[in-house]
């Protein structure tokens, strides 16, 4: 087994999507991800800012009187959480835009590190794909939807809703995140959306801890506009080296 083929924990993929990102011949596969990612999600970012004392002070105010005292408490969790829903938001809104460019992305990585094609099909043919690739971002919106609006109802029940809450969404991001980027090198090989959730149940650990590190980087402002290609980077490594394979 060569160094690339290297299991890692899923911490190591997060950071080796860093270097893989930045290698030659993967740079410029970097640049549409990229370009969407910091379009949407500094956007975002800009009107969070404009709001978030605003939203602070609405959900501090639901805490009942005899527990003010844990305010001083919960206010870091309250800004975790306003930070996490509204970055994933807008990183998942990034991820359906830039599916194709995604795509194509974890096809070049993992070429790069098995050291021979994978697909012949030329960018026209990635294009005429795109249909297909939109139908399967929407399979994995109809996964998350439910869940996500449970939680966020959770997020809004006094008290409860800012202790668990914030943990639990936490938790739950860092499972989502990571279906989302290892679903490009699954979906480029045409496994099910069913069965590539299968396969990252078999390695948990792993794709927990690489959703966690995608989750909070996703709610550090300026380094979650490069957090996409990186993300699908070490997926895409996550995927040769873990599942391909088997």
């Amino acid at each position: 087994m060569s160094s690339s083929f290297k299991q890692r924990t899923g911490f190591g993929y997060f950071f080796y999507g860093i270097e893989l990102a930045l290698a030659p011949g993967i740079r410029r596969f970097v640049l549409m991800p990229l370009l969407a990612n910091i379009v949407l999600v500094g956007g975002a970012l800009f009107y969070l800012f404009s709001n978030m004392g605003v939203w602070i002070d609405q959900l501090m105010g639901q805490l009942p009187e005899f527990l003010s005292w844990l305010s001083y408490l919960l206010w870091p969790l309250v800004v975790i959480t306003i930070l996490g829903t509204f970055s994933y938001f807008f990183s998942t809104l990034a991820n359906f835009i830039a599916a194709p460019f995604n795509g194509l992305l974890a096809e070049k990585v993992e070429e790069k590190l098995v050291g021979n094609r994978i697909n012949d099909d030329s960018l026209f043919d990635t294009l005429k794909d795109t249909p297909r690739i939109m139908a399967r971002e929407w399979r994995k919106l109809v996964y998350v939807l439910p869940k996500a609006i449970g939680l966020f109802l959770l997020l809004l029940i006094p008290a409860l809703g800012q202790t668990v809450g914030p943990i639990l969404w936490f938790i739950f991001t860092a499972w989502i995140l990571a279906i989302q980027y290892c679903d490009y090198p699954f979906d480029n090989h045409k496994v099910s959306f069913n069965d590539m959730r299968y396969k990252l149940k078999q390695k948990q650990s792993k794709a927990y801890g690489f959703g966690a590190l995608v989750a909070l980087f996703t709610t550090i402002p300026v380094l979650n506009l490069i957090i996409m290609p990186v993300a699908v980077c070490g997926a895409t490594a996550m995927w040769v080296a873990e599942f391909k394979d088997k």
